[in-house]
């Protein structure tokens, strides 16, 4: 049997709006959130930490951090937090003044340690902008984070995807210098994966030569439109989070990604019965 893993779970685009606000008029996110951490908290093993990764507010407001806070109070799990494109990283310091940021102003870029294992958590946001970028400030942080060993794994995070998904108003807004990005993890093959947000739809791809991927919302879903065809849309389709869990061993140990969905849903039931026959 393999050891215990380490257990990460992964959240984004909360979108929270001010009390009673429905997002696009449509959408209660509020609500869509309580569900998430309803099963944030029923998971079983309970996961070690919680990665939020971006547009945790909508507009945004103190308004909508003050109601965020209020949310979050029932999670059970330990967890820190990285601006999107719908963020503010000063309203963001002023909800989260105990995270371990790595510098005093600017960029929210965060180092976690989990046991053996290190979380990098990226800040990409671009003030007044919908795109994602990499200041060289968050760069020279995580070149340095990386050298810093050479032998225990790390995951990174951030919001804004590194790559092409397909979906062309999203992809217009994603990591304009992935370039410079890839560059850095060549260097360093401790990183074993790369998870994103922004694009509200679970997604994995390779980007440089290292699994990468897009958590779900648990709200609404970016419109599948592959070919083009319609206006910037949303989909209300059933919620899920990202469950990454990271088995120590040789080479950096391995990394396993899991699409949980958000809700509650009927079983386990056994496939055998007492005498081991197939039920």
């Amino acid at each position: 049997m393999p050891e215990k893993p380490v257990l990460i779970a992964q959240i984004s685009d909360l979108h929270i709006k001010a009390p009673g606000a429905l997002a696009y008029g449509r959408v209660d996110t509020a609500k869509a959130l309580e569900r998430c951490i309803a099963t944030l908290n029923a998971l079983e093993p309970a996961a070690d930490f919680l990665v939020i990764s971006g547009d945790l507010a909508d507009t945004p407001s103190p308004q909508e951090y003050e109601h965020l806070q209020r949310l979050l109070q029932p999670l059970k799990l330990p967890f820190a937090a990285i601006p999107g494109n719908h963020d503010c990283r000063e309203l963001m310091r002023g909800a989260f003044p105990q995270a371990g940021y790595a510098h005093t102003s600017g960029p929210l870029d965060q180092r976690i340690e989990l046991g053996g294992l290190d979380l990098l958590l990226l800040d990409s946001n671009v003030p007044g902008a919908p795109h994602g970028e990499l200041a060289p400030r968050t760069l020279q942080w995580l070149e340095a984070a990386l050298a810093a060993s050479a032998d225990r794994p790390a995951l990174v995070f951030l919001h804004h995807p590194p790559f092409v998904a397909g979906i062309w108003h999203m992809d217009r807004q994603n990591l304009r210098n992935a370039d410079e990005l890839a560059a850095i993890l060549l260097r360093h093959p401790r990183v074993r994966h790369i998870g994103c947000g922004h694009v509200h739809r679970a997604t994995l791809t390779m980007f440089a030569g290292r699994p990468c991927t897009i958590c779900p919302a648990p709200n609404h879903a970016v419109d599948l439109d592959l070919a083009h065809l319609r206006e910037p849309s949303f989909k209300v389709e059933p919620p899920a989070l990202h469950l990454h869990a990271w088995f120590p061993g040789e080479r950096f140990g391995d990394l396993v990604t899991h699409q949980v969905p958000i809700g509650e849903f009927d079983g386990p039931h056994p496939f055998f019965g007492p005498d081991g026959k197939l039920l």
